[in-house]
């Protein structure tokens, strides 16, 4: 089976139901998809499946095969350098075992909303659970990223 991941074409040999998380992690070595609660609530596992964030944990590789997959390192250069520079200079992370997937769905929303309100920014970041509490540097990240 063919996945194609950041943009470039990947042949897989696994099982049709193998997770997208474990096919990412343990197939192709990208380990910014971090496996969190596996039942697709926690949001660590967030990529973008032809531009939507999904939780890879829930998503079979059969019903990629034929999706472009984004994880953070194949976002377009200049949304995630506005996003990581905006995550910085509101210190966001804490542990930062959740950041891949908050600033995924971040991307997914200033993909779409050039200037979201707090209201959109809670609907996007809704399921995306982070243990630290940083939700406020979050929403304060994402309105700066919004600005840059």
């Amino acid at each position: 089976m063919k996945l194609n991941i950041n943009g470039k074409e990947q042949i897989i040999d696994a099982q049709e139901d193998t997770p997208l998380l474990w096919a990412l992690r343990d197939h192709f070595d990208v380990k910014e998809v971090k496996f969190g609660c596996g039942a697709g609530l926690c949001g660590a596992c967030t990529v973008h499946i032809d531009g939507q964030p999904s939780r890879s944990c829930q998503v079979p590789i059969s019903a990629v095969a034929n999706s472009k997959i984004t994880t953070i390192n194949g976002l377009p250069a200049n949304l995630s350098k506005k996003i990581k520079d905006a995550w910085i200079a509101e210190e966001v992370p804490q542990c930062g075992y959740c950041q891949h997937g908050q600033m995924m769905s971040a991307a997914a929303l200033l993909s779409k909303n050039k200037n979201p309100s707090d209201n959109d920014i809670t609907n996007a970041m809704d399921g995306n659970i982070c243990r630290c509490g940083t939700y406020s540097r979050i929403r304060r990240a994402i309105h700066r990223a919004a600005k840059a």
